[in-house]
C-alpha cells in the first residue's frame, strides 16, 4: 500500500527560517503531518570553514543551527535549556583564549556542562574528544587548527561524523539528543562526506566562486582589488598540509571565520545563475540526498521559505531530482514566502529582483535539476509548474499581482513591512494548504490581523 503524501517540505538555509520554526510546528501540528527542513551544506563561511579546511566535509553550520533550533521549549526543564546553550555556544574571537576554552569543555571543567546529565554529557564529550584527538594529529608546521569563535555544535556534529564515517548518522545522533519532535526531520540537500562548494555567473559575465565571496565576503571583497598571479597564489597555498587537494582554487582554501553580514558590497550586476563546481572551479551536476527526495515523494506541499534566495535555497533546488519531486502531482502547493527586503544577492539596488524575478530564478533553478539546458529559458507559462502561491508583505520586493494572476500564481499579502506576523503567517499557510477556508473569499489576496 502506498504511502499517503500528505507532509510539508521547506527549502530553506539557517538563521533566516530559524525565525519561522514555530510557525511551520504550528501548521503541521494543525495538519498533523511530518515535516521535512531541506538545507544545503555549500557553506563556507564563519566557524564552519575551519572545520572545513582542516578535515573536508560538508558546511555544516546551517544543519547544527536549526537542530538546536527545534529542541522543545519546555518550560522548567534545565536540560533542554542546557542542551541548547551548549550547542549554541561559541568559543572567544581570540584565538588563545578559545583554545583554553576548548581545553575547558573537553576536559569537562566548564560550567556549560551544568544542567546537563551525565550520560548525556559523557556522550557529547566522547565525540568532542575524539575531535580533538583528531585535530592535534594534523596539526603541521604549515597548519595549526584555529579555535576561533568556533561553533561548538559544529565541533560535535564533526567530531560525530568522523566517528561513525556518515553525516547522516551524526545529524541522527544529535537530533536524539536534543529531542527533535519524530515527525521533524532535518535533511542535508547532499547526503556526503565531501565538501561541495558553489559558484555564481551574473549578468556581466563575472563569476564569484564560495557560497561566502557570492553572500557575504570577507574583507577584503571578494570583488574589486589588485589582480593577483593566480598561479602563484595557488603554489602557495599547496604549501599548506590541509585537506584542501593541490591545485584547488586559493578562495576555496581560506580561512572565512570572520565576515560581516551587515556591511554589504552590492553585486555590480543581478545574479543569473548558480551550480555546483570541484575544488579546481568545473561545473558539477550532483544528486539530491535520496531521503529529501523521498519526502518529495510523500509531501502534498513544498515551501520556499525566507532567507538567502540563491545560497540558501537555489543550492537545494539545483541537484538532480528535485526539479521532478517538485513536479510531482501530489504536491498541490508550492508556496514562496517572498523575503521582505531586497539583499546583495538579490539586488543590485538600481535593478533589484521583483516577485517575479524570484519565481523565476525558482524555475530556472529546477529546470536545471531536470538536465534542461541552462541557454534555454523557461516559458513563463511554466513557472506555475514550480511556483503555485506566493505570501507576501507590503514593504518588500514589487509584487505585481495582475501579472501572477496571468500566469497562474496566487499571491496573499499579509500586513506589515519588516517582519512576518506569526499567527498570520500560520492562517495564510493553513488557508492556502486548505485546512481552514478563511481568507480566500476576498479578492484582494489580503490577511486581516497581520502586524509589522
Amino acid at each position: 500500500m502506498a504511502a499517503k503524501s500528505n507532509g510539508i517540505v521547506v527549502f530553506s538555509g539557517g538563521s533566516a527560517a530559524n525565525h519561522l520554526v514555530d510557525v511551520f510546528r504550528e501548521v503541521t501540528e494543525s495538519k498533523k503531518c511530518p515535516l521535512s527542513y531541506v538545507i544545503p551544506i555549500s557553506d563556507n563561511g564563519g566557524s564552519s570553514s575551519e572545520l572545513i579546511r582542516v578535515f573536508a566535509g560538508p558546511g555544516i553550520g546551517d544543519i547544527r543551527s536549526r537542530l538546536v533550533r527545534l529542541i522543545p521549549d519546555d518550560d522548567g526543564i534545565p536540560e533542554k535549556a542546557a542542551i541548547r546553550t551548549f550547542f549554541n555556544h561559541r568559543l572567544p574571537k581570540d584565538s588563545n583564549d578559545a583554545r583554553h576554552e576548548w581545553l575547558d569543555i573537553v576536559e569537562a571543567r566548564s560550567l556549560l556542562w551544568e544542567n546537563i546529565p551525565s550520560q548525556k554529557k559523557e556522550l557529547i564529550r566522547s565525540f568532542l574528544n575524539l575531535l580533538n584527538l583528531e585535530i592535534v594529529k594534523r596539526v603541521r608546521p604549515s597548519s595549526v587548527f584555529n579555535f576561533s569563535s568556533a561553533s561548538i555544535g559544529n565541533m560535535f556534529l564533526t567530531g560525530a561524523r568522523l566517528f561513525s564515517g556518515s553525516f547522516e548518522s551524526a545529524i541522527y545522533l544529535f537530533s536524539s539528543i536534543c529531542r527533535v519532535p519524530d515527525n521533524v526531520s532535518v535533511l542535508p540537500a547532499i547526503n556526503t562526506n565531501h565538501t561541495h562548494h558553489i559558484s555564481a555567473g551574473l549578468e556581466d559575465g563575472t563569476v564569484i566562486t564560495g557560497q561566502n565571496s557570492i553572500s557575504h565576503p570577507s574583507i577584503p571583497t571578494a570583488l574589486g582589488g589588485p589582480t593577483v598571479d593566480k598561479t602563484k597564489e595557488t603554489e602557495d597555498h599547496d604549501h599548506i598540509e590541509d585537506a584542501n587537494l593541490p591545485g584547488s582554487l586559493p578562495t576555496l582554501r581560506k580561512q572565512n571565520i570572520s565576515f560581516s553580514k551587515t556591511e554589504e558590497e552590492e553585486l555590480p550586476a543581478r545574479i543569473e545563475r548558480l551550480w555546483y563546481i570541484n575544488p579546481y572551479g568545473q561545473e558539477m551536476r550532483l544528486n539530491a540526498n535520496a531521503q529529501v527526495l523521498n519526502s518529495l515523494r510523500l509531501a502534498q506541499c513544498v515551501i520556499y521559505s525566507i532567507g538567502s534566495l540563491y545560497t540558501s535555497i537555489i543550492p537545494n533546488l539545483i541537484l538532480k531530482g528535485v526539479g521532478d519531486g517538485i513536479t510531482s502531482p501530489s504536491i498541490r502547493h508550492k508556496i514562496l514566502i517572498l523575503n521582505s527586503t531586497i539583499d546583495r544577492e538579490t539586488g543590485p539596488s538600481n535593478n533589484p529582483l521583483t516577485a517575479t524575478d524570484f519565481i523565476a530564478a525558482i524555475a530556472r533553478a529546477c529546470a536545471y535539476s531536470r538536465g534542461f539546458p541552462v541557454d534555454q529559458p523557461v516559458a513563463r507559462d511554466e513557472y506555475k509548474t514550480y511556483v503555485t502561491h506566493l505570501i507576501h508583505l507590503d514593504g518588500g520586493p514589487k509584487v505585481d499581482k495582475m501579472e501572477l494572476a496571468l500566469l497562474g500564481i496566487e499571491t496573499i499579502r499579509l500586513y506589515g513591512r519588516k517582519h512576518y506576523d506569526e499567527k498570520a503567517l500560520v492562517q495564510a499557510l493553513l488557508a492556502t494548504i486548505g485546512k481552514r477556508n478563511i481568507l480566500m473569499g476576498s479578492r484582494r489576496n489580503t490577511l486581516d490581523g497581520a502586524k509589522g
